[in-house]
């Protein structure tokens, strides 16, 4: 397929090099982006979506934590934007160093997300909240970033910010077992 009328952009490998403190490469990291995505109006092209939590909720979360008492732990969701599936159709023109000779002028339809992608962070906060609401959580009626969880008179509080998660709980087994649940899945 050609010329798809839903958003189009093309495919980059963008590579990076991770570095310790003095500077030395320690690993090699390549990563797929959509880049110089067009836009048609009326699909996503008004819309930018990123599960953020204001600053002023983080800080009632911490004095909260302080006040009942419970420790607080952070985790960064590892290539979270991936997760994410497209609900849109979405096309990618070939990677200009990995073109199909045979038909070069194809495009990929997008399933899961990318990074660079408008779509990726939806995908990614709707893939993590149905999710934990899968698992006996309860979203936040007036800040969505928040999920609660009450069992047996405990409590486990999770906020969400855009891939990084706070978490903390009044008994340490929730937490453990909310650890375990992340990592079982992402």
């Amino acid at each position: 397929m050609t010329k798809p009328t839903s958003e189009q952009g093309f495919l980059s490998d963008v590579f990076r090099n991770k570095k310790d403190e003095r500077g030395i490469v320690i690993r090699n990291k390549a990563r797929l982006v959509a880049q110089g995505h067009r836009q048609e109006e009326g699909i996503d092209y008004e819309e930018v979506f990123a599960p953020v939590a204001r600053i002023e909720a983080i800080r009632l979360f911490l004095a909260y934590a302080s006040f009942i008492g419970f420790l607080v732990y952070q985790m960064d969701v590892k290539s979270a934007f991936l997760y994410g599936t497209i609900e849109e159709e979405v096309y990618v023109t070939q990677p200009p160093r990995f073109k199909d000779p045979d038909h070069p002028d194809k495009v990929y339809k997008v399933v899961k997300a990318l990074y660079g992608l408008h779509q990726a962070p939806r995908a990614w906060y709707e893939t993590l909240a149905n999710y934990l609401l899968g698992n006996g959580f309860k979203r936040g009626k007036i800040d969505q970033t928040l999920f609660i969880k009450k069992q047996k008179g405990d409590l486990l509080l999770v906020h969400v910010y855009v891939d990084n998660i706070i978490f903390g709980s009044t008994n340490k087994e929730l937490y453990t077992e909310f650890e375990k649940l992340m990592k079982d899945k992402f």
